[in-house]
């Protein structure tokens, strides 16, 4: 390595040399050749080595272009791939936004973070708490439908449980008000594992599948007329006295991230003419009697309710004894 670098010095000091020697001869040559022969230099010298920096200056400016372009190549991939999870972000908040205007009032805003810790897995943390105004057995709503309930809160953050959860019930009805039932996760294996079913539904009830399933608002828990899904068809039970219905949920909680957490008065008074599609007869609450006599320690038998059925959230309210209680069982089903 040595050696080859004193032989480049060794070479470079030659070429100083000649080119030193040859400038001199050029300098004592006569006037008359003294031209030419600098014209010859130029030309046999020079011009190849100004022909040379000059390559050499374009493929620096080739190289350093290339990278260039190269970096705005892969932003602008970047930018590509990221585009269609803003746009569905934009979308969602777009359309959480229009339901918003729609309830007008009574509503609180949140941000619904998931968790990927086992058993948290049919849960959502929320970003608001009770000092917006988030109480316990609040509904919690998307622009597509029902979402859950919320189960604890504390002063900046609230838990919500989802429909997939094993202890959500929500009493519902068809969206004509032909049928009634206890919606729950049909907690089947594989795909059936994130449907819903309804059961409880009169025997003389007959539903066909794309049949719209809302909250009918018995309960006082959640108020009439929230979209929960479409029948998918009926299941065989052996149970004779009622039919049960399999049910595609109208939200995925899974891409649930902007939700809406309804206030008491909000659910008092009704949702009237808040989902598009839904027939404006079914957006008044009904009366929450079955509800105070859950409170009062009274759970209505599950074979007594197939025309008026209840939110079984309150049912877990009675047990658990007041405010305490509401927390660990809010929204927890009857067994």
């Amino acid at each position: 390595m040595a050696r080859a670098v004193a032989s480049g010095i060794r070479a470079d000091f030659g070429l100083l040399a000649l080119s030193v020697s040859l400038s001199l001869a050029a300098l004592a040559l006569p006037a008359h050749l003294r031209d030419p022969v600098t014209s010859l230099l130029r030309r046999v010298f020079i011009a190849p080595l100004v022909a040379l920096q000059s390559d050499a200056e374009l493929a620096r400016r080739a190289i350093v272009r290339h990278d260039a372009d190269t970096d705005a190549r892969d932003s602008i991939a970047l930018r590509a791939l990221e585009v269609p999870a803003l746009e569905a972000e934009n979308d969602r908040l777009r359309r959480a936004l229009g339901l918003g205007r729609s309830l007008g009032w009574g509503f609180v805003p949140a941000e619904a973070l998931h968790s990927r810790a086992l058993g948290e897995e049919y849960t959502l943390t929320l970003t608001r708490g009770s000092r917006a105004g988030i109480r316990t057995f609040s509904p919690v709503v998307a622009p597509e439908g029902l979402v859950g309930m919320v189960e604890t809160v504390d002063p900046t953050m609230s838990l919500a449980i989802t429909w997939s959860h094993p202890d959500f019930r929500v009493s519902a009805m068809a969206a004509d008000g032909s049928a009634f039932g206890i919606v729950k996760a049909h907690l089947g294996s594989g795909p059936e594992r994130y449907l819903l079913e309804l059961s409880g539904v009169q025997m003389s009830a007959t539903l066909s599948p794309g049949t719209e399933i809302v909250s009918s608002g018995v309960g006082g828990v959640y108020p009439r007329g929230i979209p929960v899904g479409t029948v998918i068809g009926e299941v065989k039970t052996s149970e004779g006295w009622a039919r049960t219905y399999l049910v595609q949920p109208a939200v995925k909680p899974f891409d649930v991230s902007s939700i809406l957490v309804l206030e008491p008065k909000r659910v008092l008074a009704g949702m009237q003419s808040v989902w598009a599609g839904e027939d404006s007869a079914h957006r008044t609450v009904a009366p929450p009697g079955d509800s105070a006599a859950h409170r009062g320690g009274i759970i209505i038998p599950r074979d007594t309710v197939p025309e008026t059925p209840a939110d079984s959230a309150d049912a877990a309210d009675s047990g658990a004894g007041g405010a305490g209680g509401g927390a660990g069982g809010g929204g927890r089903g009857q067994p």
